[in-house]
């Protein structure tokens, strides 16, 4: 219990600053070299050092290169849908050298997208979705609706 308790006050004594660990900070101060406190020489140091500035780098250009990718897909998106033009997806674009395209997976989705709208939007389209209709069905639905609300008119309207 003893132990506990002196190391306890101990701790707290050196957090204040009051002594007590002075003998610790002088064998510190030796080290202040930060090579020698990741146990490193200082060529290693340096070498590290310029290894971590070239990965983050790398993860900044690719991680803008993702974003212009985002910022073409919605520029792509907005001229599909004519929505007004964002300056700041332009940016983007423009930060990133100007040599995005959209991602492979999302080209494709996109001409395939084009194909059926343009097989929509032509004549033999038109055609080919009249053949698919059922006229019957759609006679027998339009004379229900209209029962239905010349009912509906009858029972709400005395002079009917």
């Amino acid at each position: 219990m003893a132990f506990l308790m002196k190391t306890m006050i101990s701790n707290q004594v050196k957090n204040l600053g009051l002594g007590g660990g002075s003998e610790e900070k002088k064998e510190e101060g030796g080290a202040s070299d930060p090579a020698a406190a990741h146990g490193m020489s200082r060529e290693e140091y340096e070498e590290y050092q310029k290894q971590i500035i070239e990965e983050k780098m790398e993860r900044d250009a690719a991680f803008t290169q993702k974003k212009a990718e985002r910022a073409c897909l919605r520029v792509h998106l907005r001229e599909k849908y004519r929505l007004p033009k964002s300056e700041m997806d332009e940016n983007q674009i423009q930060m990133a050298g100007d040599d995005v395209d959209l991602p492979e997976d999302l080209r494709k989705m996109v001409d395939e997208d084009q194909e059926e709208e343009e097989d929509k939007d032509s004549i033999l389209g038109q055609l080919q979705n009249l053949q698919n209709m059922d006229l019957d069905a759609i006679k027998e639905k339009a004379q229900a609706t209209f029962s239905e609300i010349k009912q509906t008119a009858e029972q709400k309207c005395a002079v009917m």
